[in-house]
């Protein structure tokens, strides 16, 4: 299977390295919506979908909160339907879309591909479905509209199906290869889930909102940036498992790095190093670190 890293949303927060790291600290930071478009022999897979046309057309739709807080740059070429015609693909083509959950810049494209078939936890679903986001962000982090016309949902538990590499997996999501997997991860949200995809040459673990910036894993201690961290507090439902789960990546990136490639949602250094490897090697087929 083939996987183009796609970024389906920018955001430039007030902050500069406060909040990602690297940029000036006078400066907005820099913050993608890092999704996937995977080739396969069920037509294309997208994993995620950032911000869709819709948005762009009207952003008011989305809580001034987060307009502001977030410095969210409304670009129609970096909606996942504008991406997937640059690449010489079909938009109908896209037959599954697997969204790690329905916060607002995960999930605003799933709109512009109305017969694609939605896969998420019921978890996520239900918690969406009555806003159930946060004491702080309550329901401004979901918007119904996003995605109240989507017509085939598939649900999937949130636990008790088989290991991988030490997280419960869900396999045999419907309609889709047998080399891609649901991993509950929750914590930012009562039903995240990341998704893994074996390509053949190694794993690559797209691990959503489980962290957001790239020193949270692939090193002994944790560390990140304090606007960042002070982010993903505000974002969190449950703090223990959120960070329960992040320490098992953390391991897992140490322990399998030969086997395992793992990315969050937001880095825009991760983003950067994938894209740049793809565009080396023509895949992101071969897992290796990413710190």
């Amino acid at each position: 299977m083939r996987v183009h890293h796609l970024n389906c949303g920018t955001c430039c927060p007030l902050g500069g390295r406060l909040f990602d790291g690297t940029s000036n600290n006078l400066s907005r930071a820099h913050i993608v919506c890092h999704c996937l478009l995977i080739e396969t022999s069920n037509g294309l897979v997208l994993v995620d979908t950032g911000f869709g046309t819709r948005d762009v057309q009207n952003p008011h739709r989305i809580s001034t909160m987060f307009r502001l807080l977030n410095g969210i740059q409304f670009r129609d070429e970096e909606t996942a339907i504008a991406q997937v015609r640059a690449l010489g693909f079909d938009p109908q083509d896209v037959r599954h879309i697997i969204v790690t959950h329905l916060d607002f810049d995960h999930a605003g494209g799933l709109e512009d591909f109305p017969n694609a078939k939605v896969h998420l936890t019921l978890r996520e679903k239900e918690a969406a479905d009555i806003g159930a986001g946060g004491l702080v962000v309550g329901k401004r982090r979901y918007l119904p509209e996003q995605w109240d016309e989507v017509q085939k949902w598939h649900f999937y538990p949130m636990g008790g199906g088989e290991r991988w590499h030490g997280f419960d997996a869900v396999r045999g999501l419907e309609g889709l290869p047998p080399e891609i997997l649901l991993i509950p991860l929750q914590g930012h949200t009562w039903g995240h889930a990341g998704v893994a995809i074996d390509t053949g040459n190694g794993w690559l673990l797209h691990a959503g909102d489980a962290y957001f910036f790239r020193d949270e894993i692939c090193r002994r201690r944790r560390t990140c940036p304090p606007g960042m961290r002070g982010y993903q507090r505000m974002m969190e439902v449950d703090r223990s498992s959120r960070l329960a789960n992040q320490a098992k990546l953390r391991s897992l990136s140490l322990d399998e790095l030969s086997k395992v490639k793992i990315f969050c949602a937001h880095d825009a250094v991760e983003f950067s190093r994938l894209t740049t490897l793809m565009r080396t090697d023509g895949s992101t087929n071969s897992p290796q670190h990413l710190a």
